[in-house]
């Protein structure tokens, strides 16, 4: 519970202006999350509050790195993480009313009897989008695939195999049909 608590801000006392936040996340962020698809997470994140009259401004701004592993060949693959999300958190009278009508995912509402702002699912989801979602191993100066050369031959091969079998599939019957006028 406590470790939650890391990731609020009491914004009830802030003078209005710009007050910026500093958050080191690792892997134990993650634990009420579940298993993640990358691990040895070690990000920064940079939040920089714009308290206003009614609604604040925020700006995380993400850097770090996490080990995930090639989609294509299963190496270990380093990521860099960089990113910048903005939100602006308005307060309402009915904030869940207004947060199923609003289109924009960057405007989030809170009641005006709040007192403190909940980042820990921001700060998830944030750095969730700042892995790439195809994440494959990089070409060395001359092009060449860094990817696990075993693995690529055996893809190659298991490639090949499908083709052969396509000849016989259960649609070859249907060929009959194809050319009919």
């Amino acid at each position: 519970m406590s470790h939650r608590r890391e990731y609020e801000i009491a914004f009830v006392g802030l003078k209005p202006g710009i007050h910026v936040y500093e958050y080191r996340v690792d892997d134990k962020f993650f634990a009420p999350y579940g298993k993640q698809d990358f691990s040895n997470c070690d990000a920064n994140i940079k939040l920089s509050l714009d308290k206003k009259n009614g609604f604040m401004q925020l700006r995380f701004d993400i850097d770090g790195t996490v080990e995930a592993t090639c989609d294509r060949c299963g190496n270990p693959l380093h990521l860099q993480l960089w990113d910048e999300f903005n939100i602006i958190v308005k307060m309402v009278d009915e904030p869940d009313t207004m947060n199923e009508q609003e289109d924009d995912p960057d405007v989030y509402y809170i009641s005006r009897g709040e007192s403190h702002l909940y980042l820990s699912d921001w700060i998830y989801e944030f750095i969730n989008l700042s892995i790439p979602l195809q994440k494959i191993c990089g070409e060395d100066e001359k092009g060449k695939s860094k990817c696990n050369p075993e693995v690529l031959e055996k893809l190659k091969q298991m490639e090949e195999g499908t083709k052969k079998d396509d000849k016989n599939t259960v649609w070859k019957g249907l060929d009959q049909f194809k050319n009919l006028e």
